[in-house]
């Protein structure tokens, strides 16, 4: 049935409904028929008759071409999107050592808070301890990471279930450590001779043939005992310290009873033990509550009279999370709220009642700010465990772990990244048919009625088969869907061509998502510690009325990173703006200036708490993972001034070029302080010293050049290096979308900018023999 022609033009060949951008032509029929023959002629182009096995073969061919080609470009396109956009967190796990590896349970971390009392908590960055070993001023929670084991021969994936115990001014704090390799939980010790602030990890105190956690430490007849979760062996344990704080010994089992984050406490006169049992039938999990009760934490165990006490909502606090304390006289007991994700919230409870026969406790607020900045926060996601402990000077001190991505994410991002790929395919294979280059979605060779020839016996089941009817149906349908759908949008047409586009747009978007989601790790743009420690600094920002809308997105964005403790805007002009104005995740303070002076951007301002200082103007947008990785740099560097922006002064007359003057002589000895990290307790002071009193009123004079002004303040106070440069991934100015931007007239800018560098160069000396080359850090950062 279908009459046999010659394809005039291309180089490769296709099936019926040719035509298209790639001139891929070919009329032959697909049907049934009389077999006839193909051949290729000498320009390449298949000359096709009626043999079937030969057209189908010509038409693999191409399809398979194009695949060939999708995946090329495709892959080239994920492959770029994951160098420049995914963060270097997730590109340095590729070759780092084993442990802090994505876990399907998460990424769980530890922080230490103080307060005046359990209810009054604040975080360690608030109490603006600073240690200058590792460039931590202030300390700024976590205190305890993944990393901290595994940098000591321990690989971990995550630490959770804080414990501490206090002897004198040190403090011990036990806690779970999921081991990379054997991906089971152990308990890790870390010692703190500090408050806190500072942590070394000991070295695993228990590791059994089952998982352990929520590793309960408490004092009874002068022994140190610990009493682990340990579930999976189905029983309760207690273990005796025999060298304190890494050996010990199990002493006892004193309960034949799976329960889960068990703790003992003495009260009026008995010992109680409350733990949660999942095991039985109709036990909801992590609604569940049992109490038992001893005259000694070595047993024998009575079961509360009204067990189990709770089976309810996993909502509602039932399991335990954390040591219970005692405040004012009130016995209190913490809770986990699961009904989100696992271990979503801690909930506080007061007793009211403890006996043998009642049981009665009410909800109370703990005080405790959850994070707004999301996965960009350690604990931004959840946290479900706290202790609580009053030190011998009166002050209170907890420990909490924290999460920045729900239970289950890592399987979840792998889900969503494959479903991504497998609409890609679909999307490629839509992008064929409106070409003409897919002709059939399956091959005719697999259809019942092509097979070429049958045995009798195949062909006795076939005629009766319904199931081989309904599947030559099938192929004849699917089969026709690139015919029908290249004849209803005509792909040579205008409407097609949008139509072409918008498909291959979302393929490419599709790309991206997939490459994110399997290889984008937990999807924070987390912060950088450095010497063990993490840290905070401010953000600070000039502008006026005109750029308020400008400045409202600025603050959205930045005050969700993860190291940005507060953000001053320093107001030139106008009036300035209501606090309520802005969607803030940390605080923010307008800085009324008195007068519009460039010269405000550098104004010592006793009220900033860190000694970092990110000034960034607030046209720029920038990733939060470049604003963490110039942090980090910044801390290895605070004598230097860290920027995004590098410049190079040099030749003569001294004039002032953008960054393409730089990169040609592979070099700069100036960076731009619009975007860039100083240290506030040097930079402010030397700005406004009576040494730069003539530069200023320079600023003033010209409105422009104060950040030229401290670069050249810097160098005239060092003969090292004074700059450092790091690339961001990708900025945007804001200011070229509207009609506020500052130096809208660039050939006069820079004229400005130049006679700032002679007279600047005539003050304070000369730049030229500083600079400064391109990619000469090992991480690759200034390149």
């Amino acid at each position: 049935m279908g009459s046999s022609s010659i394809v005039t033009s291309g180089s490769s060949c296709a099936g019926h409904g040719g035509g298209g951008w790639f001139r891929w032509r070919w009329n032959g029929g697909m049907g049934g028929g009389k077999s006839n023959d193909s051949f290729v002629n000498r320009n390449g182009n298949c000359i096709i008759n009626s043999d079937n096995n030969t057209n189908e073969h010509c038409v693999l061919s191409s399809c398979l071409a194009f695949f060939l080609v999708s995946v090329v470009v495709l892959g080239s396109i994920g492959s770029l999107y994951g160098r420049f956009m995914l963060t270097d967190n997730v590109r340095s796990e590729i070759n780092a050592p084993p442990g802090c590896v994505l876990d399907n349970e998460g990424s769980w971390a530890i922080g230490v808070y103080y307060g005046d009392s359990p209810f009054s908590l604040e975080p360690v960055e608030a109490m603006n301890v600073w240690k200058d070993e590792s460039a931590a001023w202030p300390v700024a929670n976590p205190v305890l990471t993944c990393a901290s084991p595994s940098d000591s021969g321990f690989p971990s994936n995550f630490v959770a279930d804080p414990f501490l115990y206090v002897q004198g001014d040190t403090l011990y704090l036990f806690h779970e450590t999921k081991n990379s390799v054997t991906m089971q939980g152990d308990i890790g010790v870390a010692r703190s001779v500090d408050k806190g602030a500072t942590w070394k990890h000991l070295g695993i105190a228990l590791d059994e043939d089952w998982h352990l956690s929520y590793p309960y430490v408490f004092d009874y007849n002068g022994n140190i005992y610990m009493m682990p979760e340990s579930s999976a062996k189905g029983d309760i344990r207690l273990y005796r310290a025999i060298n304190f704080p890494l050996t010990w010994t199990m002493d006892k089992i004193i309960m034949k009873k799976p329960l889960v984050d068990s703790f003992i406490i003495p009260h009026q006169g008995l010992f109680w033990l409350f733990g949660s049992d999942h095991s039985g039938i109709g036990t909801k999990k992590n609604g569940q509550l049992e109490i038992w009760y001893s005259n000694s934490p070595l047993g024998p165990w009575k079961p509360h009279k009204k067990n189990p006490i709770y089976n309810t909502d996993k909502s509602m606090g039932a399991r335990n999370g954390g040591r219970p304390f005692v405040y004012n006289g009130n016995l209190y007991r913490i809770g986990q709220d699961s009904g989100e994700t696992y271990g979503k919230r801690i909930r506080v409870f007061k007793i009211g009642v403890l006996t043998t026969d009642e049981f009665r406790e009410v909800a109370v607020p703990l005080g405790v700010k959850e994070s707004n900045k999301g996965r960009n926060a350690w604990n931004g996601a959840r946290g479900h465990h706290i202790d609580a402990q009053q030190l011998s000077s009166g002050e209170w001190i907890a420990v909490l772990d924290g999460d920045r991505v729900p239970s289950g994410d890592a399987l979840r991002r792998f889900m969503f990244g494959l479903a991504s790929f497998l609409a890609v395919l679909v999307f490629v294979m839509l992008v064929g048919f409106l070409l003409g280059v897919v002709k059939y979605i399956v091959p005719l060779s697999w259809c019942p009625h092509n097979m070429g020839k049958r045995s009798d016996n195949f062909s006795a089941w076939e005629r009766p088969s319904m199931l081989s009817a309904k599947l030559r149906l099938f192929c004849g349908r699917l089969n026709r869907a690139s015919s029908t759908l290249r004849a209803r949008i005509r792909p040579n047409s205008c409407s097609g061509i949008i139509i072409l586009t918008f498909v291959i747009v979302v393929t490419v978007v599709l790309t991206c998502c997939g490459v994110d989601y399997i290889y984008g790790g937990n999807g924070g743009q987390e912060s950088y510690p450095f010497s063990g420690h993490y840290s905070e600094f401010t953000l600070l920002t000039m502008t006026y009325d005109a750029r308020l809308w400008n400045l409202k997105m600025y603050v959205k964005h930045y005050s969700r990173c993860s190291s940005v403790r507060e953000i001053v805007v320093v107001w030139n002009k106008g009036t300035p703006p209501q606090l309520s104005d802005f969607d803030s995740a940390v605080p923010i303070r307008i800085r009324i200036e008195e007068h519009n002076s460039l010269n405000n951007r550098f104004k010592i301002d006793p009220l900033i708490k860190t000694r970092a200082v990110l000034e960034l103007d607030d046209d720029i947008m920038m990733t939060c993972d470049d604003i963490e990785r110039g942090f980090r740099v910044w801390r290895e560097h605070p004598e230097r001034i860290v920027g995004f922006y590098p410049r190079l002064v040099n030749g003569s007359p001294l004039k002032y070029k953008g960054e393409k003057h730089a990169r040609k002589y592979d070099g700069y000895n100036m960076i731009l302080t619009g975007a860039a990290f100083i240290d506030s307790t040097v930079a402010f002071e030397r700005y406004w010293s009576t040494y730069a009193a003539k530069g200023r009123e320079m600023v003033d004079s010209f409105f422009n050049c104060e950040d030229i002004l401290m670069n050249y303040l810097y160098a005239n106070k060092s003969s090292t290096n004074v700059v450092e440069y790091i690339k961001p991934a990708w900025a945007i100015d804001t200011s070229k979308f509207s009609s506020v931007a500052i130096s809208r007239n660039t050939q006069a800018h820079y004229g400005v900018r130049s006679n700032c560098l002679t007279k600047f160069s005539d003050m304070y000396g000369s730049l030229t023999d500083r600079k400064v080359e391109f990619s000469r850090r090992t991480d690759g950062w200034d390149v």
